[in-house]
């Protein structure tokens, strides 16, 4: 019993990075109904630059943390700005090309800039871990699942009664009765791109601080992909969840089967679903009139 305790104490850990990243995606394709594939990267991105930060603060984390929200905003900004707007009115497809253009820009980018080796962020491994089940938890692990709480909340509470959130989710019912009704669609299109980096570079700081910083933290928006995919795409709080499901399935299957089918768990989990549910678990059907 403590060894599964202990897969599904860390297996849930692991899920509330995936769940962050994953409500990331959720954000973006609610307003816009476009998947960013380089959401990674902007992960990978933002932490990097919060890894040079360190560097020259002697690992100051205030200033980390204020590096890391000047970044994602700045980061959204120009996202929005240089690769999404030019692209409004075209096909859905050629945007999310673009996505995937931009994915391996960032990465080569970052290549260029800081090298392809790993490299340990400055006071990572600050603070004695707590026991949870058997299963040592590290203080930037506890302060990950501190943030993806909060994001939960205030995401929920931001899109439920906040005046930009509403005018959000009329953008995503109806773009064109939102032009008409005065809703200045590229606005909130940035502000969803914004709010998606942020979740992105606090997701980033905590995996360099857990792990390390490096040109495989890409492959954490590849890995968080099946948990909006079986939340549902157009449900933030679905993706959310998502990714606990997805983080203790992938730590279920690697304990118990071979850890060769850690990487695939996920994607299997949503091919069953799709079947049963292809708008995901907490999506919303769409319905066309024809």
């Amino acid at each position: 019993m403590s060894y599964l305790s202990s897969l599904v104490v860390s297996g849930l850990v692991v899920g509330t990075m995936y769940g962050l990243v994953a409500m990331g995606f959720a954000i973006i394709f609610k307003v816009s109904r476009v998947v960013n594939f380089a959401q990674g990267e902007v992960m990978m991105l933002i932490a990097y630059i919060s890894f040079s930060v360190a560097l020259r603060t002697n690992g100051s984390m205030p200033l980390v943390v204020l590096s890391v929200m000047a970044s994602s905003v700045l980061l959204g900004i120009l996202i929005e700005r240089l690769v999404v707007r030019p692209m409004l009115g075209q096909p859905i497809f050629s945007l999310v090309m673009m996505t995937i253009a931009l994915a391996v820009l960032l990465r080569s980018v970052i290549g260029l800039v800081w090298g392809t080796d790993p490299m340990r962020m400055p006071g990572g491994s600050a603070g004695s871990s707590i026991d949870v089940l058997g299963t040592n938890i590290q203080p930037a692990q506890i302060a990950l699942v501190g943030i993806y709480l909060s994001a939960c909340a205030g995401i929920w509470a931001f899109l439920r009664y906040s005046v930009l959130g509403i005018a959000m989710r009329a953008t995503a019912t109806d773009p064109t009765v939102a032009l008409l009704m005065g809703l200045s669609v590229s606005k909130l299109y940035r502000v969803a791109w914004i709010l998606s980096a942020i979740l992105a570079g606090l997701t980033g700081l905590l995996f360099a601080n857990i792990y390390h910083v490096g040109l495989d933290m890409g492959h954490v928006g590849i890995q968080a992909f099946p948990a909006v995919i079986l939340g549902g795409l157009d449900s933030v709080l679905g993706a959310a969840l998502g990714g606990l499901v997805i983080g203790v399935a992938e730590n279920l299957a690697g304990g118990y089967i071979g850890s060769g089918y850690k990487e695939i768990a996920g994607f299997a989990i949503i091919l069953l679903v799709m079947m049963v549910r292809p708008h995901g678990l907490f999506g919303e059907k769409d319905i066309e009139r024809v």
